[in-house]
């Protein structure tokens, strides 16, 4: 069923061109949109109209018209008057309506049929059927997007993300759970992993702009046929997660271009425990303190280059030497060495990765 506000703004402009006054009700005689505030008293009319077999039917001075959603009667439509341009606008009202509810099934169709592909919902001749029915090209080239939003049914997002792609009729938004807005994008053939960066940015800027929200992005990599679309979700998925854990700095992420992260992120939680303890012995992270995370982190940032991590921190580069010899004492590890230095910058991912299994397991 369409909302009442699509009924009022379809009735208030025919109302505008045709300068005649409407009214929409339900099958029990409740207004639904009306163009005048001047509301008729209709008693029982309504009802022994719909209980009659007419499509249309003039009384006391107002013209009633069944409008059906295939067999369905869903609406009353009625027209002040009882001319025959009166009568033509009311059947023009009729199609109108009935349109709009052939759109939005057909959208609805559609919805439902990209929910259950991308969650692996349907044999292979169902996808190829259905695709069919809807008139949905089976080879084409898509790539799917996630649009991870700060909080749970953010319509404004929604909306917004719609208004960007409302001009695609090839593209497909829909959601699967609360905070996730799935853009199912097709793509020119000129389209490259570039302008899909474009497009994310182009996202994250919009909706922080527009919807005020504040959001990640994800995507998968580009696939050529229909049915692989569910495996350009679940990168999409993989690639939101592991943003998450690992580079929570950065608002877009691409599935080929997640680096070591997917790796460990792939690793078993006993075999993560096993390397952290080779690494760190029976120290944990927790005794250090924030001060040489901090140094170490932007020893990272500036390729292992003491002068100009020095000059950053604002510290003497004899201070930074410092705590460098100090982790190597309590570790092993020295840091200006690229084999040490790698070793322990898996560590600290592989150490953010555990902490991340924790808190999904409680």
């Amino acid at each position: 069923m369409i909302s009442n506000q699509i009924l009022q703004n379809t009735i208030d402009g025919l109302r505008g061109i045709t300068k005649i006054d409407l009214f929409v009700l339900d099958t029990d005689g409740n207004f639904l949109a009306e163009t005048t505030d001047e509301t008729f008293d209709h008693g029982n009319a309504v009802q022994t109209f719909v209980n009659s077999p007419a499509d249309s039917q003039t009384i006391s001075g107002y013209q009633y018209f069944k409008a059906y959603d295939v067999a369905q009667l869903e609406y009353i439509v009625v027209a002040k008057g009882d001319s025959e341009e009166v009568f033509t606008t009311g059947k023009i009202a009729v199609f109108q309506i009935q349109s709009l509810l052939q759109a939005y099934k057909e959208r609805y169709d559609k919805d439902n049929f990209i929910k259950n592909l991308l969650l692996d919902n349907l044999l292979l001749v169902d996808i190829f059927n259905r695709a069919k029915k809807l008139r949905i090209e089976m080879n084409a080239r898509r790539v799917v997007f996630i649009i991870e939003t700060s909080k749970e049914k953010d319509t404004g997002a929604l909306e917004t993300v719609r208004s960007l792609f409302m001009g695609g009729a090839k593209d497909f938004i829909t959601a699967v759970d609360e905070k996730n807005i799935i853009l199912v994008k097709e793509l020119a053939e000129n389209e490259a992993y570039g302008d899909l960066d474009k497009t994310a940015q182009t996202l994250v800027d919009m909706l922080n702009t527009e919807a005020m929200a504040k959001v990640h992005v994800a995507y998968g990599t580009v696939v050529d046929d229909l049915k692989e679309v569910s495996r350009s979700y679940k990168e999409a998925k993989m690639a939101l997660d592991v943003g998450r854990i690992f580079y929570s700095d950065r608002n877009v992420m691409a599935y080929n271009r997640l680096g070591i992260g997917r790796l460990i992120y792939q690793l078993p939680l006993p075999l993560c425990k096993m390397f952290i303890k080779e690494i760190f012995g029976e120290n944990t992270l927790e005794q250090f303190d924030e001060e040489l995370l901090t140094t170490i982190n932007r020893f990272f940032e500036n390729n292992l280059n003491v002068s100009e991590t020095s000059r950053q921190l604002y510290i003497h580069r004899n201070t930074l030497v410092y705590r460098l010899d100090k982790l190597q004492k309590s570790t092993g590890l020295d840091l200006r060495t690229f084999e040490d230095a790698i070793t322990f910058q898996i560590a600290l991912m592989v150490v953010k990765y555990m902490e991340y299994l924790e808190t999904i397991e409680y």
